[in-house]
């Protein structure tokens, strides 16, 4: 190898380890300590709602899969979100679905799906996943009904019939 590609490796090597560096204020809570949020309002934040129009009044939930949304929410889900979620619970770039909706609340996952910033800067666990994930889950654009149907797949998912 001559000097030059020596130089350069090095040179980008230092550039990667530079990038990487972390926030020196930034603090890991300790094992069993909950999370501290990053933003000022967090104490007005619900984490059982999350952040967005979505609440219990307005997202109804049938006892029964609804299969023709679960089958809309598995077509949009195929274009937006298994590039990086599997249906297990294997992280891929972001965790695994198996399970979510055990976990969250219908229109806390609605919220989250159709407005995910305002939840990543304020939910503590949101943000305890982002650590675990390294990337930020990006903002897709969708609409209410299209995160309703993927709420819907994901029920299929866990087992609902």
């Amino acid at each position: 190898m001559n000097k030059s590609n020596s130089l350069l490796i090095v040179a980008a090597l230092a550039a990667v380890l530079y990038s990487c560096g972390g926030n020196e204020n930034a603090t890991t809570p300790a094992i069993g300590e909950e999370p501290k949020s990053m933003v000022a309002d967090a104490e007005t934040y619900d984490p059982k709602r999350g952040e967005g129009e979505f609440n219990a009044e307005n997202v109804k939930i049938g006892s029964t899969l609804d299969a023709a949304m679960a089958s809309k929410g598995e077509a949009i889900a195929g274009t937006k979100c298994t590039s990086c979620h599997k249906t297990s619970d294997e992280k891929l770039v972001g965790p695994g679905w198996k399970g979510v909706t055990a976990r969250r609340t219908p229109y806390w996952i609605m919220n989250f799906i159709t407005n995910p910033d305002p939840m990543i800067d304020k939910d503590p666990q949101v943000q305890a996943q982002l650590e675990l994930c390294l990337v930020r889950m990006p903002n897709q654009g969708l609409a209410g009904e299209d995160a309703r149907d993927i709420v819907e797949f994901m029920r299929k998912n866990d087992g609902i019939k």
